[in-house]
């Protein structure tokens, strides 16, 4: 071969080597392009994630605070419920009394601003009545005694105990009597 059959044949090597170095310079500047580009994808997820996180907490706290606002009495709630209870039995005893009848005007009318000052700041009786049929979720049995007929069975007997309610929330359960089956 002669000089210039070879230097015709390294040409085209020095060139195919030239190109194939430059094609891998754009592969690695395309990669370390991707490479910014799934960092970015990953960066936005995490933020994504983080502000959703954020939101769902203070939804959360708003949440239990609008709830706490609702229930704070409830320990006063409950301390009042025991003067509750001995007012109604007061008023049943006094109403048998006909001798006291001033008496039970006083009382009576004392029984009612308390109950309407306690429902004013959100207290509600739970309405139970006898013959109601029992639920073990909504009342607290306190004895079963024999059903005095075939239809109380099951069923609410007597109310020993009203319950309460504050808001949405049950703070006293009804304490009752139940006909046994």
């Amino acid at each position: 071969m002669s000089k210039k059959d070879k230097s015709k044949v390294e040409e085209p090597q020095v060139e195919d080597a030239a190109t194939a170095t430059a094609e891998q310079n754009q592969k690695g500047e395309k990669t370390a392009e991707e490479q910014l580009q799934d960092q970015l994808a990953a960066e936005k997820d995490k933020f994504m994630r983080l502000f959703a996180e954020f939101e769902n907490y203070k939804k959360r706290t708003n949440k239990e605070r609008i709830e706490l606002f609702k229930t704070a009495g409830e320990s006063v709630m409950l301390a009042m419920l025991p003067v509750l209870d001995d007012f109604e039995r007061a008023l049943t005893h006094i109403e048998e009394d006909k001798e006291a009848e001033e008496l039970r005007k006083g009382v009576l009318l004392i029984y009612n601003k308390l109950l309407n000052t306690l429902e004013q700041k959100g207290l509600s009786k739970i309405e139970v009545n006898k013959g109601d049929t029992f639920n073990a979720d909504d009342h607290e049995a306190v004895t079963q005694i024999p059903a005095p007929s075939d239809d109380l069975k099951g069923k609410i007997i007597d109310v020993v105990e009203r319950g309460y309610k504050l808001g949405d929330k049950v703070i006293r359960f009804p304490k009752v009597v139940i006909g046994q089956a």
